[in-house]
């Protein structure tokens, strides 16, 4: 049985367009008890605005995970992730992508602009709470997530 961390809350942001699936997830991650504040933008250009804390995210914390969902309005998810990783300041950030997309072609491109995970939702909710229950278990208690560069 793995024990989760006691540790200050993680922050994380999803970047998820679907109500549904934002929905899922937060029960999924209060489900599991984890100590984490969980941060929701709906398109890609919010995303964004969070990660660089401007406009009227320019009080919000820098997030230690980003869950980021790829087909997204006003900008789509390779780019937001194309943009975190090409920050000095920003790629530290573990970005997961969480898409219903099974296309090889999204998958190499998302590894080819550094992606550190690529899971793709289950249509099915029961087993789409499994994937984030898993995803839980590995990266907010098993993985040390980098430090802050500032």
């Amino acid at each position: 049985m793995i024990e989760h961390r006691d540790a200050d809350p993680v922050d994380i942001l999803l970047v998820e367009d679907n109500p549904g699936d934002v929905r899922l997830t937060q029960e999924a991650f209060a489900e599991a008890n984890i100590n984490n504040d969980m941060h929701v933008v709906t398109d890609g250009e919010a995303a964004l605005n969070f990660v660089e804390q401007r406009e009227r995210h320019a009080d919000a914390p820098r997030p230690d995970l980003v869950l980021l969902d790829l087909n997204l309005p006003k900008v789509d998810g390779l780019e937001v992730l194309e943009h975190i990783k090409t920050s000095e300041q920003l790629r530290r950030i573990p970005v997961i992508v969480l898409t219903s997309s099974e296309a090889e072609e999204d998958v190499a491109q998302s590894y080819d602009k550094h992606t550190n995970a690529y899971l793709t939702k289950p249509i099915d909710p029961g087993e789409f709470v499994d994937v984030i229950q898993s995803f839980e278990d590995f990266w907010l208690t098993v993985v040390q997530l980098p430090p802050d560069p500032e």
